[in-house]
């Protein structure tokens, strides 16, 4: 790529991306400019804890065996999607079935 000072011009100079086709420079989106990406599919995953084990202890696990985690009760579970964390969140009965409210949203760095 070459540098805008070998053309003769100066950073100031130089318009910014959208700005001579009339577009407006604000960061504002709508949902409107969102909405081709309403219907792409991901995967949401929560994890409520994890747990290291031999794999001799894990061909042993039946129905009703206990798997001892690494949180505790009422600690924050973990809400990822597709393998990204977003957000953290609690375990909530809804109707006899389990879900997640998200109580803190991680900011993306």
């Amino acid at each position: 790529m070459s540098d805008p000072t070998e053309n003769g011009l100066d950073l100031e100079e130089m318009d910014a991306p959208g700005a001579a086709d009339g577009m407006p420079l604000t960061g504002e989106k709508t949902a409107a400019d969102l909405e081709a990406v309403f219907d792409v599919p991901v995967r949401v995953s929560v994890v409520l804890g994890r747990t290291r084990m031999p794999v001799a202890n894990l061909l042993r696990l039946d129905t009703g065996s206990i798997i001892e985690l690494d949180r505790q009760v009422g600690e924050a579970i973990e809400i990822y999607v597709n393998d990204r964390l977003v957000a953290r969140g609690e375990i909530v009965l809804v109707e006899n079935r389990l879900g997640v409210t998200m109580t803190e949203i991680i900011k993306a760095a």
